[in-house]
């Protein structure tokens, strides 16, 4: 497996790192139904034993269960093996609601760094992570450039690592910089999410941020493994059953179409839809990695193989004709 640096972090990811949404138990607003934790922590595993080396995660996951898994991943594993750790702040609950707020009060960030330092149970974060300049999103961002401070004075306490932002667009990119380098950008970004394309990932690559794209896909809906029959069986407390319109028509026709294309190429291969899907995502020089959930091992060794698959001109012309029209109309309302 390849490695790149990311951004001008002092460290290199492989292409492919698990993300913790999936993994993060139900009771909250953005839960994906009930999980088995040492499922979670097999699937965590074995994708460490497969080579990847970095794991994504966020504070509000779970209401910090997910960062609790991978603080015990983190104790499993020797030390010659262990993943780089990445997670997210600036999403609070209420513990006795679990209702979500958005806080940039750099009193709060100070908090929820200690917090997620104890939940992981390390000494320092590799790349700490603003989760949301604003939520819900197109909110007030006055308090980007504050937060950011919070993040410099944490890593000279050596605290963590490298910092980075997520879902951050250009404008306030450029506000991240005026305050501290940055390490790298987390957007959404896959086949049905396509509106980063226009600006904001040419403004990483000339401006040297690195990429590690999220939603890569969509939140399962291209892992090849969705019929409308398990859309419908889904469990009524996971969010994409009632609140992603990509689960929903009229876009799931037109989703499933395009799976169909990426389950044929795959078949020429002796790959996955899912990887195919990842690969696409890769495709693209400005994305350093692609973050990826996996509920079991199993479903990791479907997913590995994008790391060194590259799609070929004629693929990429057999997938176009499927793609959605238009650009930054298909951002599901998620936290991730």
């Amino acid at each position: 497996m390849q490695y790149k640096r990311l951004g001008n972090a002092d460290f290199t990811i492989s292409p492919i790192g698990l993300g913790t949404w999936a993994i993060a138990g139900p009771g909250w607003e953005f839960g994906w139904g009930a999980q088995d934790d040492s499922e979670s922590l097999a699937a965590l595993e074995h994708a460490v034993e497969r080579g990847v080396n970095w794991i994504d995660t966020a504070a509000v996951y779970g209401i910090g269960h997910a960062e609790e898994i991978v603080g015990q991943l983190l104790r499993r594993v020797p030390a010659s093996r262990r993943p780089l750790v990445f997670t997210k702040g600036c999403l609070t609950w209420d513990r006795v609601t679990g209702g979500i707020s958005h806080s940039l009060e750099p009193e709060s960030l100070v908090r929820e760094i200690e917090d997620s330092l104890r939940r992981l149970h390390v000494e320092t974060i590799d790349l700490y992570q603003i989760h949301w300049p604003a939520f819900p999103p197109g909110g007030p961002d006055e308090g980007i450039e504050a937060a950011l401070s919070v993040l410099v004075n944490a890593r000279a306490q050596g605290k963590i690592r490298a910092i980075g932002v997520s879902n951050f667009d250009v404008p306030q990119l450029k506000r991240a910089q005026a305050v501290t380098d940055i390490a790298s950008l987390q957007p959404p970004y896959s086949a049905l999410m396509r509106e980063v394309e226009t600006d904001i990932l040419p403004f990483c690559e000339q401006a040297g941020i690195g990429v590690i794209a999220y939603s890569t896909l969509q939140s399962g809906l291209l892992t090849g493994a969705m019929t409308r029959d398990r859309i419908a069986s889904l469990p009524d407390d996971d969010w994409r059953k009632t609140r992603s319109p990509d689960y929903q028509e009229p876009r799931l026709t037109r989703n499933l179409a395009l799976v169909e294309a990426f389950r044929r190429i795959a078949q020429r291969h002796g790959m996955t839809p899912a990887a195919v899907a990842i690969a696409w995502v890769l495709r693209q020089p400005a994305v350093t990695g692609a973050i990826v959930g996996a509920r079991r091992p199993t479903q990791v060794d479907g997913l590995i193989g994008a790391a060194d698959f590259r799609l070929n001109a004629a693929e990429l012309a057999e997938i176009a004709p499927l793609l959605p029209e238009g650009m930054g109309t298909n951002v599901p309302e998620a936290v991730s």
